[in-house]
């Protein structure tokens, strides 16, 4: 047995785990990330410099501080053109899926000639970040930097840990199929603090987005409000809430793909109105995970943050789904259409046995860049709208002003703002003159 199976009655303590989960930060890591912050914010590219050698022990130069898109040519010809192609094909599918999300500046007329509007307008410039180590991935990549092309945010600044750019072919050949034109060599808290602040090389954003571990997650906390952020993201989730029409061996490998981000803190949840099928699941779990290079960390991880429960129907499912607010929601049921109605708090929802999470992270479209650790139920995916403006449009006539003015002054003193009321009821009383 890999998941313990849980009665729902009884699983409240196994559920406060699960939702109460999060990197365990330890004060001194928020000590040393406010500290790094302050440093970048005072000598700029000096700190930057410093901090790179100490922490990435690479040193930066005039030379290699910043790279160019020459060097992504050069990339996509080190890189097999049998990924380069299925890369290209999923940019396409994201950006047909994106493309939706556009939005257009508005205006409407009322009555007495007014007008009221709203004004879109897309960031000057983005930041984004992309993790060195195990945590890179080109789709992420993908992911981050459309939304915001599409947006037409002015300039996109990317910034990376620089051993690991080097390293990874990868990583510059997407940047090329991207059409992104330069990078930054800087990772970890330091960088977040040079795209919030700005130094003499790094321009200063007005978004940052990206993931990263956990100094630049608690750097990104740190510079919110001087800059915009996508969001503070935790460890990976997904909830499987099924039938037994489900297949056992296919809901086992989708609860897998979670565990194997490998962090310790990943959350697998089967939620199922059946003591048989829950079992089958439990056995396929076992057999795949004897295959698996990382058998015993998996297991470990199911271990503390995965659960099978069984609840007495599928509308006490969705309760329960509703209450985790997965980042990752599978829904493989009888009547699809009804369940996925009562859905109010997921990141993305994978509807019927053919529509495994990994579609989504790699290939359908939608973005990957999900909430997570319950905040599904305030936070939505990454899109174009968050590199967007909106900025409203007040258009008042003389004819509309006549007509409100006295009321607007009675409000303005009623919250003791007597300029507020005066400032509109002068004109009131010039025009009836």
């Amino acid at each position: 047995m890999n998941m313990e199976i849980i009665q729902y009655g009884s699983a409240d303590k196994r559920l406060s785990k699960i939702l109460q989960r999060s990197f365990d930060v330890d004060e001194r890591i928020c000590k040393k990330v406010k500290k790094i912050i302050s440093a970048v914010k005072q000598k700029k590219d000096r700190a930057v410099i410093e901090y790179t050698r100490q922490f990435d022990h690479f040193k930066l130069t005039d030379e290699n501080r910043m790279v160019t898109g020459d060097y992504f040519i050069q990339c996509l010809d080190k890189v097999d053109a049998g990924i380069v192609s299925i890369i290209k094909e999923a940019k396409q599918n994201i950006t047909t899926y994106h493309m939706n999300q556009v939005q257009e500046t508005w205006e409407k007329e009322f009555d007495h000639g007014v007008r009221l509007g709203q004004k879109i307008t897309p960031l000057a410039k983005a930041g984004i970040y992309i993790p060195g180590g195990r945590a890179f991935y080109p789709s992420s990549l993908l992911m981050n930097i459309i939304p915001a092309q599409i947006a037409g945010v002015g300039e996109i600044i990317v910034v990376t840990p620089p051993a690991h750019f080097f390293e990874k072919p990868l990583l510059g050949a997407t940047l090329g199929i991207l059409g992104i034109e330069k990078v930054y060599m800087a990772g970890g808290a330091q960088a977040i603090a040079a795209l919030a602040f700005g130094t003499e090389t790094i321009p200063k954003v007005d978004k940052i987005v990206g993931p990263g571990n956990i100094f630049v997650s608690l750097a990104k906390r740190e510079v919110f409000g001087y800059v915009d952020i996508d969001m503070i993201a935790g460890p990976s989730e997904v909830v499987v809430l099924a039938e037994d029409i489900a297949n056992p061996g296919w809901v086992a490998l989708d609860l897998l793909s979670q565990s194997e981000h490998r962090t310790g803190f990943e959350s697998s949840i089967l939620v199922t109105d059946s003591f048989d099928f829950a079992k089958e699941v439990n056995k396929a779990l076992d057999t795949f995970l004897k295959d698996s290079p990382y058998e015993a960390i998996v297991r470990k991880i199911l271990d503390d943050y995965g659960a099978i429960i069984i609840v007495d129907s599928i509308g006490q499912g969705i309760d329960v789904v509703n209450m985790i607010a997965p980042e990752h929601l599978e829904i493989i049921v009888r009547n699809e259409k009804a369940v996925l109605e009562k859905i109010r708090n997921a990141g993305a929802i994978f509807v019927g046995e053919y529509s495994s999470e990994p579609v989504g992270d790699y290939w359908a479209g939608p973005n990957h860049v999900l909430p997570t650790g319950g905040t599904a139920r305030f936070f939505s995916p990454l899109g174009v709208y968050d590199f967007f403006k909106r900025s409203s449009l007040i258009y008042y006539t003389k004819e509309a002003l006549l007509k409100t003015a006295e009321k607007i002054n009675t409000f303005a003193l009623e919250e003791d703002l007597f300029f507020h009321g005066k400032a509109v009821l002068k004109r009131f009383e010039d025009l009836n003159r």
